[in-house]
């Protein structure tokens, strides 16, 4: 199999994190996406940084990115340079931890796009000092950078070699993106993939994250997805994320089992 197989901890959001990263290795995953926040939460409890780098490294685990970089693309005035000394100690964190990404999501509120852009710069210039580089992401339930088409043209616009975007499944469903928006991304754009489906009974444009289904429940074309990822030659990381209520409040090997059987069907 070509993909790195990986799980994103928002798929079992409620085990600890120290048991993510175990039952990710248990059941077969090659890395997992953590979510900064929640390490923060663990440092918070008494926690070490440290207590997860071993975790990490005696489960074998890769992480592909982090998630996530927030406020910085709306912050205003004096706001903007606090955002970006919370960006720094995230980039650095995430160097700790060995991963290449740290996950950059734009505004939930409309913001001028030629703004993101420079600031994205910003970030990616940021990234530099640290080795990991910001990664763009698009939410198709926000105001600001919702499609896929869009977040191409802010990584273009950003004008930095470093520039990438992070595809996802849903996203591109729920905004009404298209294949041939897929298709126009330059495989070396793509940084990692989150795979995830949509709630069969609800149209496009209405969705939220906690309607994401597992792949094959749903309703998104993965399969034509995949094949143009493979088609780009595309062999890189990518992500089973979901965020459903419903299975996180089942056993999370019944989860990870089905997930990794589900993701090793459709690749």
């Amino acid at each position: 199999m070509s993909f790195k197989i990986c799980l994103n901890t928002s798929t079992i959001k409620p085990q600890p994190v120290l048991d993510k990263i175990h039952l990710a290795s248990k059941h077969g995953y090659e890395g997992i996406e953590l979510w900064i926040n929640e390490i923060y939460e663990y440092i918070g409890q008494g926690g070490e940084v440290s207590d997860i780098e071993k975790a990490l490294k005696d489960h074998g685990l890769i992480v592909p990115c982090m998630i996530a970089a927030r406020s910085w693309g709306e912050a205003v005035g004096p706001e903007y340079p606090l955002a970006l000394e919370e960006v720094k100690r995230r980039l650095e964190l995430a160097a700790r931890l060995g991963s290449p990404y740290l996950v950059a999501t734009p505004p939930r509120i409309s913001c001028d796009l030629n703004q993101i852009s420079e600031r994205y710069r910003d970030l990616l210039k940021l990234g530099r000092e640290s080795g990991v580089k910001p990664t763009f992401e698009y939410i198709s339930f926000f105001h600001s950078v919702s499609t896929l088409p869009q977040a191409w043209k802010v990584i273009q616009d950003s004008m930095d070699p470093n520039a990438t975007l992070i595809l996802d499944a849903f996203h591109n469903w729920n905004s009404g993106s298209t294949l041939k928006d897929l298709e126009a991304i330059p495989v070396e754009k793509i940084s990692h993939y989150h795979i995830d489906d949509a709630h069969p009974d609800k149209a496009a444009g209405t969705q939220m994250d906690p309607d994401r289904v597992m792949p094959g429940d749903g309703q998104i074309d993965l399969k034509s997805e995949i094949s143009i990822l493979k088609d780009k030659g595309y062999r890189g990381t990518v992500s089973l994320e979901l965020f459903n209520q419903v299975l996180w409040k089942k056993d999370p090997n019944e989860v990870l089992k089905i997930g990794m059987e589900r993701l090793k069907s459709l690749l």
